[in-house]
């Protein structure tokens, strides 16, 4: 079952998170390939608002691959499988990292920008699928750790691609094509080791039917002795299903029955990109600068946030099984309001003190571990936990699609935010923060050591009100 979670993450949620990490080292580097291609080819200088835009294009083209990933991964996981799914996503993986591999020299630019859109679908598809996996395989008394996986593999992609993309190995200038072609790595990872395990049991049983299969993977997963207890549980979920078929995302909108869940992982998934997490990251050089690090000292500095994140997610893997979900994410949210609060007063008071610099500092880090105990790991668990068979790959879509258009909202209007509103630009996530607290506190019930069936049975009394 672990190496399981290790075979999925490792093509899934890792390369989202490796490719939003390893564009930040060449900035420059492709900067200089860009005026190079545009002189030798119109025989005059880039414009340096055309600089600009094309540079925002190759950054941003991945959220919106992100988003085209994310409408078409439920629908694959349905027709293929969940490993089907992610098995096949890997030749849009290796296709792109061949397209970003040989723009450098065939002197096409453009291959970059389509290898960055091919490689953000990659990461759509993976973040949709990886999980819809994991939540079907963990029985429920390792559930929330084992979906915790996603978020692992996630923060240790970022990591990865901070550190390969240091300047003593790939972020120099003669290599930053071989750093952005190495995505390919965890896509043959991947396509070498999944197959050895089975498929999603619930996909197998509720879904294609197939009672004898479902019982191998089952045995596969849980050992001979303990895996009868899980297959009653599909098997009751199959009854109550009555097979239904899987939903379309357009119908979940539609049905009564899923309302409140629908609306948590809306707002969740929404909180969780709009929470200042991006914020932090654009200030953290700016601190770092100012705490009187020097400029070429910072990235190693910024690998700190990484292991941060890491060591976090770890901790909320395991945790969540004995604190619970509710407890992690109000507490992480909540800490994420108070070092808002801090980071703003800090920022303000910055040049007053010798000491306030390192007051801010240590509150990006606090900042950085509230988000990976909480909103960071356990918005995508509850995802998989609020959901019955028939409706989740459906809720998959949607979370998201809000999540890819959230990032993209941010990354275009963030620059606009910092600029008017300066240090003051936390009060607007100190607010987000709280405001989603308060909605899970309210509206979200504890959804450790319960079966999908009790789940929903929780949702039922919100959905059609006390009395139903």
């Amino acid at each position: 079952l672990f190496l399981a979670v290790c075979a999925v993450g490792i093509g899934g949620t890792f390369q989202y998170g490796y490719n939003v990490s390893i564009i930040n080292a060449p900035t420059q580097h492709i900067h200089k390939f860009l005026n190079e291609t545009w002189t030798s080819r119109y025989h005059k200088e880039l414009n340096p608002d055309l600089l600009t835009f094309l540079w925002s294009v190759i950054a941003s083209i991945f959220s919106l691959g992100g988003l085209c990933g994310a409408l078409i991964g439920g629908s694959m996981a349905i027709r293929l499988g969940r490993s089907g799914a992610l098995l096949m996503n890997n030749i849009i993986a290796i296709l792109a990292s061949i397209l970003m591999g040989i723009s450098f020299p065939t002197g096409l630019f453009e291959l970059l920008i389509a290898g960055r859109f091919l490689i953000g679908i990659n990461s759509g598809i993976g973040i949709c699928v990886q999980p819809l996996y994991i939540g079907e395989v963990a029985p429920k008394h390792l559930r929330g750790g084992l979906a915790m996986g996603t978020s692992i593999f996630l923060t240790g992609g970022i990591l990865t691609g901070q550190i390969i993309g240091l300047r003593e190995l790939l972020g120099g200038e003669k290599y930053w094509p071989l750093l952005l072609s190495s995505s390919c790595f965890p896509a043959f990872a991947q396509l070498l080791f999944l197959p050895w395990f089975p498929e999603s049991p619930r996909y197998l049983l509720i879904d294609r039917g197939d009672e004898l299969s479902c019982a191998k993977a089952l045995k596969r997963f849980y050992g001979s002795s303990e895996y009868q207890r899980e297959m009653e549980d599909i098997q009751r979920e199959c009854f109550a299903l009555d097979g239904e078929k899987p939903k379309k995302p357009w119908q979940l909108f539609t049905d009564r029955g899923v309302r409140w869940q629908l609306i948590t992982v809306i707002v969740m998934t929404m909180g969780q990109q709009l929470s200042g997490i991006n914020a932090i990251y654009f200030y953290a050089t700016y601190i770092f600068e100012q705490a009187g690090i020097l400029a070429e000292k910072i990235p190693y500095v910024t690998l700190g946030t990484g292991v941060c994140e890491c060591l976090t997610a770890l901790s909320c893997g395991l945790l969540i099984d004995y604190v619970g979900r509710r407890y992690l994410i109000i507490g992480g949210y909540l800490l994420m309001t108070l070092w808002c609060t801090i980071l703003t007063f800090s920022l303000t008071y910055q040049d007053l003190y010798s000491w306030v610099p390192y007051m801010s500092m240590t509150s990006i880090f606090a900042f950085i571990l509230s988000f990976g105990l909480g909103p960071g790991g356990i918005t995508n668990t509850l995802t998989a936990e609020l959901f019955v068979q028939s409706s989740r790959p459906a809720a998959y879509m949607i979370g998201g699609t809000v999540s890819w258009i959230s990032f993209f909202t941010i990354g275009m209007l963030f620059p606009f935010i910092v600029n008017g509103l300066k240090q003051y630009c936390f009060l607007v996530f100190l607010l987000e923060c709280f405001f989603v607290a308060a909605f899970i506190f309210l509206i979200i019930p504890e959804t450790k050591n319960k079966s999908f069936l009790e789940i929903k049975k929780e949702f039922h009394k919100l959905n059609f009100g006390r009395n139903a």
